[in-house]
Formats: C-alpha cells, sequence, structure tokens
C-alpha cells in the first residue's frame, strides 16, 4: 500500500484531504498517484495565492562552508574594525541598499534580487541537510551518512517526486540534478549527507554530474602543503561537465564513495539494452532511467562547449561559472531543479569555510567567481525571458561570526544565529531587503527567517504544497517542508 499523509482539512463535498489522498496498491508512476497529485491540486487550490507556481523551475546555489555575511550581503561599516573587516559597503542598484565592495557585479543587479539578511537557527555546523531539508534538527550522525534512507528528503528530491506522481510519462530531462560533482567528493574527507532522497528513495536523489579537469591556478590555502590547483578559481576551455566523466585515479576507494551517478551505471548496459525486447517490460522506473539515458536532450544542455566564448567568458572560465552556465542551460532544456555546489576541493579548500586565510581567499577567488557567475546567470536569464519563471536560490549551511580571528589571513567562524541568502526571480520580489541583523551582524533585529521558511516559500512558487504530508520510513506523517511558513515579505 501507498499511502500519502495529508493533513485533515475537509473539503467542500465533506471529504477529508486524508481521505482523498489514501489509495491502496499504486505504483508510483501509475495512472492512480497521477491522479492523487491532481486531487491534492484541485482541493488546495482555493487556499493558494496569485504566487503559487509562478515558477517553472529552480537553480539552487549553495556556497558549501558559508559566505560571511560582512563581506557579501549584509556589511556593517559602521561597525569597529575587528567586525566590519577590510572590505568595505558599496552603493547598489537599490537605493539605500549596500552589499560588500567584492561584489560590484551584483551590485548592479540588486534591483533583481530579494537578501534576506535575518536568517537565523540554532546550529552552526555544516548542516546542509539541515539548511536543504525539513528535518527538525541536526546531528553530525546524519551529516555524515548520505545513503541512510530514514533521513528527510532534500528539497529538490520533493520537487522530483510530486513531479513524478503527476506525470503521465517519463521526463525528457531530469527534474533534479546536481552539479558539478557529489558532494564533498573531491575533499579528503567522508562524503556528507544533504542532498539526497532520504525515505522518499534512491529513485529521487539527484543525478549527479562529473567533472574531469584540474584547475588551472593555484588558490590561497591555509596550510604548508604543495598549491592546490582548485577548478573553483579557474578551469580550462576544452574542460566540461559529463554525466559519465573518468573518475581521477588518485582518489581512494573510500573517497570515491557513490560518486558515481545512476546513469554513468546505466551508460555500461546500453549495449545489452539496445534493442532488447526486455526495454518493454521494464517497470515505470526503469523507463525513466533508460529514457534519460538514450534521450540527447540531457547531453546537449550539458554540452557548455555549444555557447559563445563571449558567453562562456562572461559567466567565467572557473568550474563556478561554467556549473551555472550548464544549470541555465538545463533548466532551458526543460530541467524542473538544479542544483549548482561551490563546494570543497582538495586537502585545504573547504570551499567557503574562512576560518583560516579569509581575506586571501575572499579576494582572490571566492567573490570575484561568485560575482562574476552570478550576476551574468541572471542577466542571462533576463536576456532569454526566463528569470520571471525561474527562481534562484542562493543559500548556505550558516553564516559566519561579526568578530574576526587572529588566525593567519584574518578568519571567521560558524555562526548561525544571522546570516543571509539571496532569492531571484520565479514570483520572488526584486529589490527587496527581507529583515535586519543588528549593528555587528551577530542577532537577528527584526523579522527572524527559518531555512525551513525559505524551502516552504521556494516549493510555493514552485507550485508544491509546502505543508504536503507524506510517510517517513516508519509510517509516520512528515510535512516535506518541516515547520517552514510561506513568507508573503520574498513574495514579490
Amino acid at each position: 500500500m501507498l499511502r500519502i499523509l495529508g493533513s485533515p482539512r475537509t473539503a467542500c463535498d465533506g471529504m477529508t484531504r486524508r481521505d482523498l489522498l489514501h489509495l491502496g496498491g499504486l505504483g508510483l508512476f501509475g495512472v492512480g498517484v497521477a491522479d492523487l497529485f491532481r486531487l491534492q491540486d484541485a482541493q488546495a487550490a482555493g487556499g493558494r495565492d496569485s504566487h503559487f507556481g509562478r515558477a517553472r523551475s529552480c537553480i539552487l546555489i549553495h556556497l558549501f562552508g558559508a559566505h560571511a555575511q560582512h563581506e557579501t550581503f549584509d556589511p556593517k561599516p559602521d561597525a569597529p574594525a575587528e567586525i566590519q573587516g577590510e572590505l568595505k559597503a558599496i552603493a547598489t542598484s537599490v537605493p539605500g541598499v549596500s552589499i560588500g565592495e567584492g561584489l560590484p557585479r551584483i551590485a548592479r543587479v540588486m534591483d533583481r534580487l530579494t537578501v534576506v539578511r535575518s536568517l537565523t537557527h540554532p546550529w552552526p555546523f555544516h548542516g546542509v541537510h539541515y539548511a536543504l531539508s525539513g528535518i527538525p534538527t541536526i546531528s553530525q550522525t546524519v551529516e555524515a551518512d548520505p545513503t541512510d534512507r530514514s533521513l528527510w528528503p532534500f528539497i529538490g528530491s520533493v520537487v522530483d517526486y510530486v513531479e513524478a506522481g503527476r506525470a503521465n510519462s517519463a521526463p525528457a530531462m531530469p527534474q533534479n540534478i546536481a552539479l558539478p560533482f557529489r558532494l564533498y567528493s573531491r575533499a579528503n574527507f567522508r562524503l556528507l549527507g544533504g542532498p539526497y532522497a532520504g525515505f522518499l528513495g534512491s529513485r529521487f536523489d539527484p543525478i549527479w554530474t562529473e567533472f574531469a579537469g584540474r584547475g588551472t591556478r593555484a588558490v590561497p590555502n591555509p596550510t604548508a602543503k604543495p598549491d592546490v590547483f582548485d577548478p573553483y578559481g579557474g578551469i580550462r576551455a576544452e574542460d566540461g561537465i559529463d554525466l559519465t566523466g573518468p573518475i581521477p585515479t588518485d582518489l581512494s576507494p573510500q573517497r570515491v564513495g557513490l560518486r558515481r551517478s545512476l546513469l554513468q551505471q546505466l551508460d555500461q548496459s546500453r549495449s545489452w539494452l539496445d534493442g532488447q525486447d526486455r526495454v518493454q517490460a521494464f517497470g515505470r522506473h526503469q523507463e525513466l532511467a533508460y529514457a534519460l539515458l538514450t534521450s540527447p536532450r540531457l547531453a546537449r544542455a550539458l554540452d557548455i562547449h555549444q555557447e559563445s566564448e563571449a558567453v562562456r567568458t562572461r559567466y567565467g572560465m572557473t568550474l563556478f561559472g561554467q556549473s551555472l552556465l550548464a544549470a541555465r542551460r538545463l533548466v532551458e532544456g526543460g530541467g524542473r531543479f538544479v542544483t549548482v555546489f561551490w563546494d570543497a576541493y582538495g586537502d585545504a579548500t573547504g570551499g567557503w569555510d574562512t576560518h583560516y586565510y579569509h581575506y586571501p581567499r575572499l579576494k582572490e577567488l571566492l567573490l570575484p567567481g561568485l560575482d562574476e557567475a552570478f550576476s551574468a546567470l541572471i542577466l542571462d536569464l533576463e536576456a532569454r525571458g526566463l528569470l520571471d519563471e525561474t527562481l534562484v536560490l542562493v543559500l548556505s549551511e550558516h553564516g559566519r561570526t561579526p568578530r574576526l580571528t587572529n588566525r593567519p589571513g584574518g578568519g571567521r567562524e560558524h555562526w548561525s544565529s544571522a546570516y543571509c541568502g539571496v532569492l531571484a526571480g520565479g514570483g520572488a520580489a526584486r529589490g527587496g531587503i527581507v529583515g535586519r541583523s543588528d549593528g555587528s551582524g551577530g542577532q537577528v533585529a527584526d523579522t527572524p527567517v527559518s531555512p525551513k521558511d525559505i524551502l516552504a516559500t521556494a516549493l510555493h512558487l514552485l507550485g508544491v504544497d509546502p505543508h504536503m504530508m507524506v510517510p517517513d520510513r516508519l509510517n509516520r506523517p512528515v510535512p516535506v517542508a518541516g515547520d517552514g511558513l510561506v513568507r508573503p515579505e520574498i513574495l514579490g
């Protein structure tokens, strides 16, 4: 039996939502499940506002390690030097709104963005799973196990799950894809949990891409080890992002882990599948995987070499810039939810986790790469008529401490009491500032916003009821966005 649990609200005909959503013996892709979601849509339509479903697709940008609010979207120019730091504030295209001086291009597109300056939660850890799912608490055990199927699902997996229930046929493009490689698979550390489907099942894990190139320049790092050639600092023009890229030979089996994507595994079986009558006997799950494997649309979307040199240069010849370009191509080609991680890389570079060498890394690597690529994405989506229907999110696990440390190159530690996120397009407001932190950027002064609220608002804009209940592995009802609320302050 498949039971999708709902709240006991009563429909106009006297049936409860739970009655409508209780179906037995249905396959995940069967007509019954499609009917289920249509019933759910019809029943909830009366309580939805005009923003519901405004976004056809979503590009989620996750800055792993956590960007410092002071040097990005919430500068404190009047604070003492030990709080303000080395970087000052600059004006933006929104009168009276300033951001960090390391983001001059983003300053010019601020009138297309909404910045939330009052994100807050009690867990100052690298809780990717907490930040990107409805799970109510965080633990290091949870974050360390990407294969734990008892966990709450990643927002992209929720969208994929809902789309699968509504679809009458397999999509021509994956509905949940993540770039440029599996989270933390290129750091000398174990894989981290977070962007996985959890109790929804592996079918709804993201399809991961691969990147086989190497960085072109050394980047600042806080160790005495040899230079780290981080591809987020630069790649070659001939490098690309693929579904079946080779795995570097210097990776240990432990680091390789689960890096091979679903399509890479299926690619090994292509010769067996082609021309076989057995394809017709596949279940819907296998049909979907086979359709994605054999369709040229996904491969074309990932082929960033089809873009002009001018466009590629505009995004920046870095792994982050070219990943955002690929993300634009994916949503343009019909992708529903695309995630781009600025991830940790190698021995010494923990992404945006700037405990050490804070200012060298910000000035020489992080801020220029973000500024160039993100501003290019916003302007490119706008020029192509896609911004109004594409929700763009910039999120991280937390923020960084108000007070600088005396570590080499300066440093800011983990901090979750107040930090920033950014939204654009897809029904989000333009030129908005939501919430305010105090004079040190350390505490929320007004309008606290939970990361669960961001997820609930994003799901709402994507046409997914954020209060929809699904059963976990123990058949307990779980809301897909946890206790998150749709925030009208964010809506345009």
